[in-house]
């Protein structure tokens, strides 16, 4: 089963409980079809950042399900036809998940190359240790240093 989130943004002047009764319908639909819904969140009213037939706010709702692909076409498919709805947005969220592991254990492991590889290096010249703040001074000027008043040499 694939994990996906459901925004959806229901209409202003719907009342809470026919909100409510919404969500519960969908959850009962998704659950009797074999899904699991992991996660209902109600965000409540906020604006819209444009027009939305008429309206310039909505109450947002967030559902997190494990579901099949066919289930989550179905849910669109009643999300579309229901009047109280007026705009929803899927996403697979599982390809994300899987990529932001990968990435952690490659992380990971470089991080544990470095470790190993860090004292091999700070140890290559002992007694060179320098304070990290101190001015560094060159052995030898290359050019003679300028002083401001006097002429210059040729």
């Amino acid at each position: 089963m694939r994990i996906y989130e459901e925004l959806f943004i229901v209409k202003p002047d719907a009342p809470d409980e026919e909100v409510d009764q919404f969500v519960e319908q969908l959850r009962t639909q998704l659950t009797a079809a074999g899904a699991t819904v992991d996660k209902v969140d109600k965000w409540g009213k906020r604006r819209l950042a444009y027009k939305v037939d008429k309206y310039r706010e909505g109450t947002y709702v967030l559902l997190q399900v494990s579901a099949g692909p066919e289930l989550v076409r179905e849910l669109e498919r009643r999300l579309r036809v229901s009047d109280i709805v007026l705009k929803f947005l899927t996403v697979r969220v599982d390809q994300t998940l899987k990529r932001l592991e990968k990435r952690k254990i490659d992380r990971d492991r470089r991080a544990a190359r470095r470790a190993v590889s860090a004292p091999a290096a700070g140890t290559a010249v002992p007694g060179a240790a320098v304070h990290p703040f101190a001015p560094q001074m060159p052995e030898s000027p290359a050019a003679p240093s300028i002083v401001p008043g006097l002429p210059r040499e040729s």
